[in-house]
């Protein structure tokens, strides 16, 4: 069986999503607890729907694994507690505080949840006044020096939607397109005066959300006009003045999927290598 796992975590004393050996990692924890609880022979293999540097963190990630039936209808014991309640609740027992697993579920037909995936949706927490830091929220808020104009930070952010090519903003891998469709990047600043961004994409390669914050923050400290971000990403590689900010400001808030009878069908569209043709 398929099992969706939606979760989420502080990724302050992660070293990011991926394994690593010798580093304590979202995917190692998970994996070693989905491991424990299910007495597997082998580890745990987990497929996830957006990778997370060290430091990010995620309130609404989401992965799937895929279990032997005779593993999940073991785990509730003597019990007639329903396997997937089992699961839930043996994971809150197993899991370290800083991570938490929200929700067990049989996966429907077809679903993947990095390929099926139709967009993620980050969120970004600045503090240009530092006397008004909530020291609650240090670990998710990056303070700057400089006083920020958020409506050209907006203006400039806007620019960038749509499809395009974001070499400009990503940390080349090789063979990996660096094509995305941008839906949503814009920033607004919250009654208690931090600046929140919002970055929304069908998918997002390495350091790209982070870079793009990095882009526009010049922009509202008026060291760069509005139109530069643009015309960095025009020019097509990395510029020096594209700053990738503090992963710790960065939180993974949303992945959404399409209807059940269209899983399969997205997930085959994600696997094409896109271009801008």
């Amino acid at each position: 069986m398929r099992l969706r796992v939606d979760f989420g975590y502080d990724g302050t004393d992660f070293h990011g999503w991926a394994a690593q050996p010798g580093l304590r990692t979202v995917e190692g924890e998970l994996g070693a607890a989905f491991t424990t609880i299910l007495r597997a022979a082998e580890p745990v293999s987990l497929t996830v729907a957006g990778r997370t540097d060290a430091g990010v963190h995620a309130r609404g990630a989401v992965c799937h694994l895929d279990v032997a039936d005779d593993l999940l209808v073991a785990l509730p014991g003597r019990s007639a507690r329903d396997p997937l309640d089992a699961a839930l609740t043996r994971l809150g027992g197993v899991l370290p505080p800083d991570l938490v697993v929200r929700s067990v579920q049989e996966a429907p037909p077809g679903f993947d949840a990095r390929f099926s995936a139709l967009s993620r949706r980050y969120r970004y927490r600045i503090c240009d006044d530092r006397a008004r830091l909530d020291p609650l929220r240090r670990r998710d808020t990056v303070v700057v020096k400089r006083p920020l104009d958020v409506a050209a930070m907006d203006e400039a952010a806007q620019q960038l939607l749509g499809l395009g090519d974001f070499a400009a903003f990503c940390k080349r891998r090789e063979g990996a397109t660096t094509i995305r469709t941008l839906l949503d990047h814009r920033w607004e600043r919250d009654a208690d005066g931090t600046i929140v961004g919002t970055v929304r994409a069908d998918a997002f390669c390495h350091s790209m959300v982070r870079a793009l914050v990095g882009a526009v923050v010049p922009v509202g400290e008026g060291r760069k006009p509005v139109s530069w971000p643009l015309e960095v990403m025009t020019a097509g590689r990395r510029d020096p003045g594209v700053v990738v900010m503090p992963a710790h400001g960065l939180c993974l808030e949303e992945v959404e999927y399409p209807p059940d009878d269209e899983l399969a069908l997205r997930a085959e569209e994600a696997r094409a290598v896109r271009t801008l043709g």
